[in-house]
Formats: structure tokens, C-alpha cells, sequence
């Protein structure tokens, strides 16, 4: 049921008044400030393989009593109860939102609405691993009799966004010889250089589209499957069902464009696109690592779900992360959040959580109808850390706006390069500490009168080298990025997607703003292409487009 509207709820004002006593504090001061335990102990935990550090962050634990005293107010705990057990939380699709049960083990059973949805879900995991298993063993041929080499998922969004991103994070676990490439763009130049690296008697393509419909996909895959006629040495079209799979829902779609339906791999309407990964969508990141790496990747998302339902909102790692999500972007008003992991392999995972985040949480619009009277989802946006320190990190160290940034390391490397891990953590370590402490007028002065530099210089330097700090941030340490590691980390990332949609009280699972750019480029479309339709848009938009018709 909708709630009482955010900014009139007793948590809500009680946070206001906390605020408007605490939000000139420094960080700096809350660590000086003798505690027992330590800032450190008070404010981190572990959980599935994960460790959060939350104490470079603007709370105490008045502050986190009166962020909890929200989540129970907001009724997360039994919301949480709501979407594990299969109702239909999406209501603007009148759909359930079970990307939780694609990684959950077989027993205990769950049955939704007549579905036996553990027993499909294992039905498709063993599809997975007997054709897996089939194509990295070499046992499934081309139409030539060779072996496959060369694998390219055709999708977008989180057709594309997650096996994409974990491919990458899980690049030491993929089979030698086996390379596997993504499309996703509708612009041609991105398929085009795919095409320029691989053999047609070498090549799989995964057309991943739950519908067969997807303008984008759909105009990618018959690019692929005319590439594959025309390049291909005698190749027929009997031959598309050994270089085509499908993973789609699409039987008849599936069985027109050639793919044998035998090799079409179901999922269901209540996974949605951005938590689609753990299903067949996730066909791909099997291939590239293997079935055994893919159940274990499954299995550390599964640990993460079980911290979420049993832990304790107190100890309850998405739990916390949402609610300083909440702190900062309701109440000190930041409006953007980097993410910045020190991995090379996770270089892809910002651009997931842009997804994820964004297109769950983006949203004006709560429950019932009614427009909201506070702020929602910040911008997310990131890269690699040392990258980011030699780009916008001068942003973020002294900009005008206050950004959060949550780090994310291992502990060990994934190579045995020696020298560079260390200075690797180094650099992420000393990142959130300069951060948090800043350096004051007083500290740039001493530095620079103990190099002895002349008064009137450091007068006119001492600004421009002072750093404000009081900039917050999570750190998200993990023993190695293992495929169990990933997947806790992006479940993570989902549940607190799903605590702050709660609280903000928003549908976190429709994207209805998505499909209207989606109905106006079809119409266009048609008017670039076809005939003229009478001038029914806008004068710029209506100039474009008698523009790219000369052009086309």
C-alpha cells in the first residue's frame, strides 16, 4: 500500500532537526574525537564476502538511530518480505520482482501465482550448463565442422550492461581461446567493428531479447545474420541454428529469424532488464567462464540476499549503504555519487550501476500518483580509481558541490605483477583519507615555510593549495574479485536500490520513461526512411529531420 507522504513522517522531522544540529560537524573533528570503540570498529561490517568501511561518512550513532528509526518507519522490513515472497511490488506492471530466486538453490521450493518458479529456474541453469559445456569442450561445431572462438552478445541495457561488465571483472576466469565481444549500439560502427575481428565459421552470436522485438537488438542481430550469409563460405540458412542462440521468450520470433528453438534459453516476466544477469541473459558470462564459475557467481549474490533478509537493519550492510544514501542526497542535498573502483576489471561496473540505479530510482512519481515532495536518485557516475585521480578528482577535492565516492578494492590482485597492488591500495586508501581530512590554511602554511618558500608566496599559494575536505565516502574492501565476491557486490548494490525506493516510496522497477524516447524514434524513423509525414513535431525537430533525409 502507498505511504504516508516522506517529509511528513515523524523519522523524517526527527532527521531535520538532527540535521540542523550536526551539519556544520567535521569528519576530521569526529575522529579526533575520543570514542569507545573507535570510529573504525563502530562503523564497518562484514557480510557475504564483503566488507564495508561507513566511517568516513557524517553520522554518529545518533545519527544512525534516527536513519534507522526511518527504514522501520518506511516499513522496509516487511517491503523486504513482500518482494522475496513473490507479490507483486511492481504495481505499475502488476508484476513480482523475483531476480532474487535466479540464484537461489532449488530447496526450499517457491511457487508464485501456480509457477513453480525454483524448479524453471534450475530447468534453464541445467540448459545452461549442458550447452556450456558443450561449446567450451569443443564438442559443438560450426557449420564447417570447427570449433567455436569467438562468442558476441547482441542486446542492450542489462541485456548488454551486465554480462558485459562481468565478462570484464571475471577476465582472469575466462577460457583461453574463447573471446567473447559485446554489441549493443544501434550505430552501425559499433557492430561493424566486431564483424572486422571475427570468422563466420568461428563465430556464435547470442541474440538476447526477452520479446525478439527490441528495435536496437533486432536491427543488430539481421545485420549479424546477413554478415553470416553473405561472408560465410556456402553457408545456408539451415546453418544460423549453429552460430545463433537466443535468449528470449519469443518462441515463433525465434524459430523466423532461424535459431533452432531448441536453442532459445527462457526467462520471465518478473526479471527485469537491470537484475537480468543472474538468468540466461547471463548465457554469455557462462560461455566465457564456465558453468561451475557462473553457479559460484550466483551462489556469493544468494549469500548477499540471505545477509539482507536475516541481518538486523543495525547490521545490515545494503541496508546502511541506502540509508546514508538517504542522508546525504535528502538532507544535505548532494546530488551525485562516484563510484570509483581500484580494479582494472571492474572498469565496467559504473556504467552498471548508472543502470541500475538510475533507471530504478529515477523517478519524480510515488506509488499512488502523487509527485514527490523530495529528492530521489543522485547522478551516478565513476571510472577506475587512479584514472579518476588524473581527471575529476580535482572535482572532488575542491569543487563547489560535495560529491560521496564509494571506493571498491581487493585486497589481492588478480596478476603477479609485483609492486603494483601496493600502490594500488595505496593510492585508494590515501584517496578516502585526503578526502575526509582535507588540509587546512595552518597545515599549507607549515608545509610550505618548512621548504623554506618566501612569506609573500605563501600568502598568494596557501588558497589555492587549502583543501576543504569533509568530502564522505564507503569503502568497499573484498579478499579477490572471484565470481562469488562479484556477485555479492552487485546484489548489494540491488538491495540498496530496493531500501531507498522504499523509503522514497517509488516503484524502483517500471522505467516508463525509457519507452517514450522509444515510441518517438520509432515514428522518426518511419519520416527518415519513408515518406514525408505532414510536419507534426516541434521547428527543430521538424529541421533535423528534413536535414538527415538529404543526408540518408
Amino acid at each position: 500500500m502507498p505511504q504516508t507522504a516522506l517529509h511528513t513522517t515523524a523519522s523524517f522531522q526527527a532527521l531535520h532537526a538532527h540535521y540542523a544540529a550536526v551539519k556544520d560537524r567535521s569528519l576530521r573533528d569526529l575522529f579526533a574525537t575520543a570514542s569507545a570503540p573507535p570510529r573504525f570498529e563502530q562503523f564497518s561490517l562484514k557480510a557475504a564476502g564483503l566488507f564495508l568501511d561507513y566511517a568516513k561518512n557524517n553520522v554518529t550513532p545518533e545519527t544512525m538511530e534516527h536513519l534507522f528509526a526511518l527504514a522501520r518507519e518506511r516499513q522496509v522490513e516487511s517491503r523486504r518480505a513482500a518482494m522475496f515472497a513473490g507479490e507483486k511490488i511492481n504495481t505499475t506492471e502488476h508484476r513480482a520482482v523475483l531476480h532474487t530466486a535466479l540464484r537461489a538453490p532449488a530447496q526450499p521450493a517457491l511457487v508464485v501465482d501456480g509457477q513453480q518458479v525454483s524448479a524453471d529456474v534450475h530447468a534453464v541453469l541445467q540448459r545452461i550448463k549442458t550447452f556450456t559445456d558443450a561449446l567450451r569442450s569443443g564438442t559443438w561445431l560450426g557449420y564447417s565442422g570447427k570449433p567455436v572462438t569467438d562468442i558476441v552478445n547482441i542486446g542492450i541495457g542489462g541485456s548488454d550492461l551486465g554480462p558485459k561488465m562481468v565478462c570484464q571483472a571475471l577476465r582472469p576466469y575466462q577460457q583461453t581461446g574463447l573471446h567473447l565481444h559485446f554489441v549493443s549500439n544501434v550505430d552501425g560502427d559499433d557492430m561493424d567493428a566486431v564483424l572486422q575481428q571475427v570468422d563466420p565459421r568461428t563465430t556464435l552470436f547470442v541474440i538476447a531479447s526477452k520479446t525478439f522485438t527490441t528495435a536496437e537488438t533486432m536491427m543488430n542481430a539481421h545485420s549479424a545474420r546477413n554478415w553470416f550469409l553473405q561472408n560465410g563460405a556456402d553457408a545456408r540458412e539451415s546453418d544460423l541454428r549453429k552460430h545463433f542462440v537466443a535468449v528470449s521468450t519469443n518462441v515463433e520470433g525465434v524459430t523466423a529469424f532461424g535459431i533452432d528453438p531448441d536453442n532459445m534459453f527462457p526467462f520471465w516476466d518478473w526479471v527485469g532488464g537491470r537484475y537480468s544477469v543472474w538468468s540466461s541473459i547471463g548465457l554469455s558470462v557462462a560461455l566465457a567462464v564456465g558453468f561451475d564459475q557462473f553457479s559460484e557467481f550466483l551462489a556469493g549474490a544468494h549469500a548477499m540476499d540471505q545477509h539482507f533478509q536475516s541481518a538486523p537493519l543495525e547490521q545490515n550492510m545494503p541496508v546502511i549503504m541506502a540509508l546514508l544514501g538517504i542522508w546525504y542526497r535528502d538532507f544535505f542535498d548532494y546530488r551525485s555519487v562516484s563510484i570509483a573502483p581500484y580494479h582494472q576489471d571492474l572498469g565496467n561496473f559504473p556504467s552498471y550501476l548508472q543502470q541500475l540505479e538510475m533507471e530504478s530510482n529515477g523517478k519524480r512519481v510515488a506509488l499512488d500518483g502523487s509527485t514527490l515532495e523530495v529528492a530521489t536518485c543522485p547522478i551516478i557516475w565513476g571510472n577506475v580509481g587512479t584514472n579518476g585521480q588524473h581527471a575529476y578528482f580535482q572535482l572532488l577535492h575542491q569543487g563547489s558541490d560535495i560529491t560521496p565516492v564509494d571506493f571498491i578494492a581487493t585486497l589481492t590482485a588478480s596478476h603477479h605483477l609485483p609492486g603494483h597492488q601496493a600502490a594500488l591500495l595505496a593510492n585508494c586508501f590515501a584517496q578516502s583519507e585526503a578526502f575526509m581530512r582535507g588540509k587546512n590554511a595552518e597545515e599549507v602554511q607549515a608545509e610550505m615555510q618548512a621548504k623554506g618558500m618566501p612569506a609573500e608566496q605563501i600568502a598568494a599559494l596557501v588558497p589555492h593549495r587549502t583543501f576543504l575536505g569533509n568530502r564522505p565516502s564507503n569503502t568497499i574492501l573484498m579478499e579477490a574479485l572471484t565470481p562469488a565476491n562479484l556477485g555479492a557486490l552487485i546484489a548489494l548494490y540491488e538491495h540498496k536500490v530496493f531500501v531507498q525506493g522504499v523509503i522514497w516510496d517509488i516503484n524502483s522497477f517500471d522505467q516508463w520513461g525509457v519507452e517514450l524516447g522509444k515510441a518517438l524514434a520509432s515514428n522518426i524513423l518511419n519520416e527518415l526512411t519513408g515518406t514525408p509525414a505532414p510536419h507534426s513535431h516541434d521547428s527543430s525537430t521538424n529541421g533535423l529531420i528534413a536535414m538527415a533525409r538529404k543526408a540518408l
